[in-house]
C-alpha cells in the first residue's frame, strides 16, 4: 500500500487527491492544510465590482473524497531526508510519496511602504486574497475620480492576466457609471508589454490602448511613498495615484524554505514535464507551487493532475515516470463590456487565433473578444465546484493541440 501525503488542499491538491482516491482506492492518503476555507479564486477578480464574498468560500474537507484523510493543521516542518512532515498540533506524518501543492502567496510586505497604515486597505489594495478583494469592493463604492494605478510588482504571479482584466473591468465599471472621464487609468507592468507572449501581447496591448488605458512598461518598483501617494521605480520614475491596485510579489510557502527543494523565491524545482523534484525522487509538486515556466492558473493545475496521476502510479510501482506535461494552459481574459478573450498555449506554442475546443466550430474564439467567451468564464464557477474539483471528465484536451488554430502572419 502506497503512503501518499499531499500538502495543500487548494485547487491542485484537491483535484489530485480526488483523482488518486478514484483510481487508487487502496493507497493511504493524507491531505494537510492550515484552514478549512476553500476559496474560488477566479471569483476574486469580480468581487471588487459586484457579488457576495460568502458565495466564493466552501469547506475544503467537503470538496474531498470521503476516502481522503484530511488534517486541518499548519505545517511546521518538512524533512525530505526522513520522509516526514511535522504539523503544528504535534503530529508527525511519514510518507513514501510527497506532493507539494502549497500554492503561491502574495507578499505585500516585500514592497517597502505598501503596507503603511496610512494607505494599506485604504488607498492601496490587492484583490488576490478574499480580505483584499472585500476591502477593495468597499473603496470602489466611493472612489469616483482621480488616478487609478493598476500595478504588477514582479513575475511570476497567480493568473498573470488578472491585473490586465482588472484594468479593463475598472474601465467598464466607470464607463457604466458615466464617470470614465473623471478616472485616469494606468496599467504598470515589469514586462515590456501587456503579456509575456508576442501575439497575445500585441492583442492585449491594443485592447488597452483602445480603452484609453495608459500602459507603462518595464516598471521595477523600489518602494511606495505613502505620504505623496506615489510608486517609485528603481529607474527614478514616479507614478502618482489616488487609488493603487497592486499585485504584490509572490513566493512559495514559507515552510518550504530550508528544505533544499525550492528556488530562490520558494517554488519547488521540478522537471517541467514529469513534475518530479529535481533533487528528491520521492517528491513531486503540482499547481502554483511549482517553478514550471507557464502560467500559475487553475487550468494548468487541471492539466498537470492528469499527467501527475500517471507518474505517481509509475513511481509507486518502481517504474520511471513517463507522462509528460507540455505546459498547456488556457484562460479567459475578461475585457469588459460583456466580452472576454480566450488564450490557449503551452511551453512551446504561444497563444494563437482560432477556435476552441473544436476546430472550425468552437464554440469559443481564441484571441478575440466575444460575448460567448464571457459567458464561458461566468459558467466556469459551477463547473469548478461540480466537475473540476471532484475529478469528473471535461470535454477539453489535456495536451495542447494546434488543430483549430492558425499561424499569425505579418498581415494579422
Amino acid at each position: 500500500m502506497t503512503r501518499l501525503v499531499i500538502l495543500g488542499a487548494g485547487t491542485a491538491g484537491t483535484m489530485l487527491a480526488n483523482a488518486v482516491a478514484k483510481h487508487h482506492p487502496t493507497w493511504s492518503m493524507t491531505v494537510v492544510d492550515a484552514d478549512d476555507q476553500h476559496v474560488y479564486q477566479p471569483g476574486l477578480l469580480f468581487l471588487p465590482f459586484r457579488g457576495r464574498p460568502d458565495r466564493l468560500v466552501r469547506s475544503r474537507k467537503a470538496q474531498l473524497n470521503p476516502r481522503v484523510d484530511y488534517v486541518n493543521s499548519p505545517i511546521t516542518a518538512i524533512h525530505p531526508d526522513q520522509k516526514r512532515v511535522d504539523l503544528g498540533v504535534g503530529i508527525i506524518i511519514d510518507y513514501e510519496l510527497l506532493v507539494i501543492a502549497t500554492g503561491s502567496h502574495p507578499r505585500p510586505d516585500l514592497v517597502e511602504g505598501l503596507t503603511d497604515e496610512r494607505i494599506w486597505r485604504r488607498r492601496a489594495h490587492e484583490f488576490y486574497s478574499l480580505e483584499g478583494a472585500i476591502a477593495l469592493q468597499r473603496t470602489l463604492r466611493t472612489f469616483s475620480e482621480g488616478k487609478l494605478l493598476v500595478h504588477i510588482a514582479e513575475m511570476p504571479i497567480k493568473c498573470p492576466v488578472a491585473p490586465l482584466e482588472f484594468a479593463l473591468l475598472a474601465e467598464d465599471h466607470y464607463r457604466k457609471r458615466r464617470l470614465r472621464h473623471k478616472v485616469d487609468i494606468t496599467f504598470a507592468t515589469p514586462l515590456d508589454g501587456a503579456f509575456t507572449r508576442p501575439v497575445a501581447k500585441q492583442t492585449l496591448g491594443d485592447l488597452l490602448v483602445d480603452r484609453s488605458i495608459r500602459v507603462t512598461t518595464d516598471v521595477a518598483v523600489e518602494r511606495i511613498d505613502p505620504a505623496s501617494q506615489r510608486l517609485v521605480a528603481y529607474d527614478g520614475r514616479e507614478l502618482p495615484f489616488d487609488l493603487l491596485v497592486t499585485i504584490p510579489p509572490h513566493t512559495g510557502a514559507r515552510v518550504l524554505e530550508g528544505t533544499g527543494l525550492v528556488d530562490d523565491v520558494g517554488f519547488v524545482r521540478v522537471d517541467p514535464h514529469t513534475l518530479r523534484s529535481v533533487v528528491d525522487p520521492s517528491v513531486f509538486a503540482v499547481g502554483d507551487a511549482t517553478n514550471v515556466p507557464t502560467s500559475k492558473a487553475g487550468s494548468v493545475a487541471h492539466f498537470q493532475v492528469e499527467h501527475l496521476l500517471e507518474n505517481l502510479a509509475a513511481v509507486a510501482e518502481g517504474r520511471e515516470p513517463t507522462a509528460r506535461f507540455d505546459g498547456h494552459a488556457n484562460c479567459f481574459v475578461e475585457s469588459g463590456r460583456g466580452q472576454a478573450l480566450l488564450l490557449d498555449f503551452s511551453y512551446d506554442v504561444e497563444p494563437l487565433p482560432g477556435t476552441y475546443p473544436l476546430p472550425g466550430v468552437g464554440p469559443m474564439s481564441l484571441l478575440k473578444p466575444t460575448r460567448l467567451n464571457h459567458l464561458g468564464k461566468l459558467a466556469f464557477e459551477p463547473i469548478y465546484w461540480n466537475m473540476l474539483l471532484p475529478g469528473r471528465p471535461l470535454p477539453v484536451p489535456t495536451t495542447l493541440t494546434l488543430t483549430g488554430k492558425r499561424p499569425v502572419t505579418g498581415k494579422d
